[in-house]
């Protein structure tokens, strides 16, 4: 089953990298603004708050004792400049010694008992928010020491604020840095998709390339042309189509091979239907009708050869291999292929010391086996021997025959598509020469490895290497 089986199509590569790039920047960009808002609006209370201490310190300078009593020196112009500012209302309010109303606005809200007094500034002030006459003011509370020869004491002195002139200027603070971080979003989306679309400039002319190709053009793409972190996947697409150039090549090999392995049959067929048809009695044309059976039956054995050699020809196995039990596939081909032994004389044993199982495909491997076996019964003469072994550890298949073997110079091309060698043709006269082309395809498609050599008999000793990751021995 394919990996991507069942998965949801992906979006657009550009789309996804704009979304990974544009929406932190926009996270970071609003907790920046909230920071920045922030930092500003302390800013600003930190100078308002020092304003209003000033217009305290003032106020506290007009107060003194006159004849026992605290009283505050407070002009018109400087009582009219408290009851309207530009920037906001000023209100005020003296408190003597033991606490009586001296001069401003009596309601003035007074000070709580649970606010700190300001560390920033030296002076006994506090700083505190409060609504006077429906409206939210801040208020300086700064305690004076007053006195004179006869009495000394603290009053308090009280200046609030009204909050429009700071937040008119938080809404400024505030509509400034959503305009800036604003427009540093917008560049930033423009940048990245000027990036983005730049970055992604290789992977277009890779399609680009792909697109314009012949459908029979499988060469090679060329890595350089996109970025290193793209390199592998054109390297596997490479990769690919090295494998798809390898089976399109054997479809054609097969197609080729059949047409003109098939060709000389069905000519004969036709040909001898022909002349069943002109055959002058019934005894002539039962004769021709048991040649046309016999080339039905080497044409059928020929097509099924070529089937299983296509089969095995894709270098890599169809199905997810299994746990086989490679003794008893021996074991079992030993059983079918008995009767030939036996009809031609000759004395086919099994030597298994244990239970070899490997990973595979089932239904190959008895092909292979089949084959092997076939052919060790099929050229060795009538009182020869053909010994099959199965050996643990990396597992090892072994048929032995005391035949006429293969010599040593044919032995690489005896692979080849209806290759057949001068003894082989001497004593196997309809052999098709496809039965060692599968043994070795089904072995490649296995990972192991074939070698032929001599037998103690002076025939031939087919040996097959398993690979070493297979289960061995059980």
């Amino acid at each position: 089953m394919s990996v991507a089986a069942g998965l949801k199509p992906l979006g657009s590569l550009r789309g996804q990298l704009l979304r990974w790039l544009l929406i932190p920047l926009g996270i970071l960009v609003a907790i920046n603004a909230v920071s920045v808002y922030r930092n500003a609006l302390d800013a600003a209370d930190l100078a308002y708050d020092r304003s209003l201490l000033a217009s305290t310190r003032a106020l506290a300078e007009r107060v003194s004792i006159v004849n026992g009593k605290v009283v505050a020196d407070v002009p018109y112009v400087a009582l009219d400049s408290f009851e309207t500012d530009t920037l906001g209302r000023l209100y005020y309010k003296v408190t003597g010694i033991h606490g009586e109303f001296i001069s401003g606005y009596e309601d003035l809200p007074a000070l709580p008992p649970d606010v700190p007094r300001s560390d920033i500034y030296p002076a006994l002030v506090r700083f505190y928010h409060a609504t006077y006459r429906g409206e939210p003011v801040r208020i300086a509370a700064l305690h004076q020491p007053v006195y004179d020869d006869s009495m000394r004491g603290i009053a308090l002195i009280q200046v609030g604020e009204s909050l429009d002139a700071r937040q008119e200027l938080s809404r400024k603070i505030l509509i400034d840095t959503l305009w800036r971080q604003a427009a540093l979003v917008v560049a930033a989306a423009l940048l990245a998709w000027f990036a983005v679309r730049f970055v992604l400039r290789p992977l277009m002319l890779l399609k680009s390339d792909a697109e314009g190709r012949a459908p029979t053009d499988l060469s090679d793409f060329n890595p350089a042309l996109v970025h290193k972190e793209v390199r592998p996947l054109v390297t596997a697409m490479n990769g690919y189509m090295a494998r798809l150039q390898t089976l399109i090549a054997g479809q054609r090999r097969f197609i080729g091979d059949a047409s003109h392995q098939l060709r000389t049959p069905l000519t004969v067929l036709k040909m001898q239907a022909e002349l069943a048809m002109r055959a002058p009695d019934l005894d002539a044309m039962r004769e021709i009708v048991q040649g046309i059976a016999r080339t039905t039956d080497s044409t059928v054995h020929l097509a099924n050869r070529l089937l299983t050699t296509a089969r095995a020809g894709h270098g890599s196995l169809e199905n997810d291999p299994v746990p086989v039990s490679l003794t008893e596939a021996v074991r079992q081909v030993g059983i079918e292929l008995g009767p030939l032994a036996v009809d031609r004389g000759i004395d086919l044993s099994l030597e298994a010391d244990n239970e070899a199982t490997i990973d595979g495909d089932a239904l190959l491997l008895h092909e292979m086996l089949a084959n092997l076996v076939d052919n060790a019964i099929r050229y060795t003469p009538p009182g020869g021997t053909v010994t099959l072994r199965v050996r643990g550890g990396p597992p090892v298949l072994e048929v032995e025959d005391t035949g006429v073997g293969i010599a040593e110079a044919e032995r690489e091309r005896v692979f080849a598509p209806f290759y057949r060698g001068p003894a082989a043709q001497q004593m196997n006269a309809g052999g098709s020469g496809l039965g060692l082309t599968i043994v070795r395809d089904i072995v490649a498609s296995h990972g192991a490895r074939i070698e032929f050599g001599n037998s103690v008999g002076g025939g031939l000793l087919a040996r097959v290497h398993f690979p070493a990751g297979d289960r061995g021995s059980a």
